[in-house]
């Protein structure tokens, strides 16, 4: 999302940001290409400042003559997109960008389908999503699916190895990302290759668990946790494969990242994972969970460098054709350009496009 704020046509749009808090990594970024970021500050949708927090909302809606509104995730939908429908918003776009999510409750599953129904449509990155969205009982017809994007020029050229042993990974450290099990695949890797080292990318509230899982598998010299990063790119440039154990995915920018850099890679068979990768052609697919199917695959890509390296150019040559930001942003254009032609009269539309709100 940062990048579609970042790259859209500023001759046709003029990207306001809201959020619920408006700071973190990518503010920067962010405040550099964006007209402007308001705040809505909300601890928790049972606050009880939630409904001012959402009137106000509506009301920088009307004020700033917003006519197109795209809620990005979880929290997003839930609070945009009423607000946007009590503001009178002519095109409300809602986001799927997940399948499932562990720590969300029954209430907020049921929070998320409520503001679905405000969305003229709901933009999916997976096929997998739309299933899940269908499931959740939006119309297909109301889906619209992009897949993800990704800079390439962030990438350098892989470079040709003869010998591969650091395995990375990328993924915040929550429940769901199956890191517990990369760690018990890892101490059984490391008696079957004593120097293969293992890079954790990614910071949250299973870090510590996860440290005190390594020191009790007696690998935590050979598994390194960096928190988060903003140099992936390099990191990924100067690994050798990248392993993604999740539990469920609909498309990870993690696993498209590491097919721009032309790592091999191994991942679990979920969601819309295997909807990027092909088994046996641009990585290598196990069941989720299964630490001795890891562990295996894993294995096998570093004993055999030449299969890793056609695993690795097919990943590469993949997202070149597949999973550009320039793709991603076309698609995004023109679903805002289709709607509001549908839902904003013409003279209004005239005015937007010169005046650039």
């Amino acid at each position: 999302m940062t990048e579609l704020v970042r790259r859209i046509d500023p001759r046709l749009f003029t990207v306001h940001v809201a959020a619920l808090r408006a700071r973190g990594a990518l503010r920067g970024r962010v405040e550099a290409a964006a007209a402007s970021i308001v705040e809505f500050p909300l601890p928790s949708f049972k606050s009880p400042t939630a409904l001012r927090q959402l009137g106000r909302f509506a009301s920088w809606c009307r004020a700033s003559g917003i006519q197109a509104i795209l809620a990005c995730d979880f929290y997003a939908n839930v609070f945009a997109l009423p607000g946007a429908a009590l503001a009178g918003v002519p095109v409300r776009l809602g986001s799927r960008r997940d399948v499932f999510m562990p720590e969300r409750t029954p209430a907020q599953e049921r929070l998320q389908r409520i503001a679905y129904v405000l969305a003229h449509r709901v933009v999916s990155n997976s096929s997998a999503a739309s299933e899940q969205l269908i499931e959740e009982g939006v119309a297909d017809w109301r889906i619209v699916q992009i897949a993800n994007g990704i800079d390439l020029a962030q990438f350098q050229t892989p470079v040709a190895r003869t010998r591969r042993r650091v395995i990375t990974t990328v993924a915040n450290l929550r429940p769901g990302k199956g890191h517990d099990v990369l760690l018990r695949a890892a101490a059984r890797l490391v008696r079957r290759i004593p120097d293969v080292r293992f890079q954790i990318v990614g910071d949250g509230p299973l870090r510590a668990d996860l440290e005190r899982d390594a020191a009790a598998l007696r690998i935590s010299a050979q598994v390194a946790f960096l928190g988060h990063r903003s140099d992936v790119p390099q990191l990924l440039h100067d690994s050798d494969v990248f392993a993604f154990p999740s539990f469920m995915e609909a498309s990870p920018n993690a696993v498209i990242e590491a097919m721009a850099a032309g790592l091999p890679i191994v991942a679990s068979r979920v969601g819309g994972i295997p909807e990027v990768l092909e088994h046996e052609r641009n990585g290598l697919l196990v069941t989720a969970g299964d630490e001795r199917a890891l562990a295996a695959a894993l294995a096998r890509v570093l004993e055999r460098p030449a299969l890793a390296a056609e695993m690795g150019e097919a990943a590469r040559h993949d997202v070149e054709t597949r999973f550009s930001f320039e793709r991603m942003v076309g698609e995004f254009q023109d679903l805002f350009l289709t709607e509001l032609s549908a839902r904003v009269a013409p003279e209004v539309l005239t005015w937007a496009a010169s005046s650039g709100n």
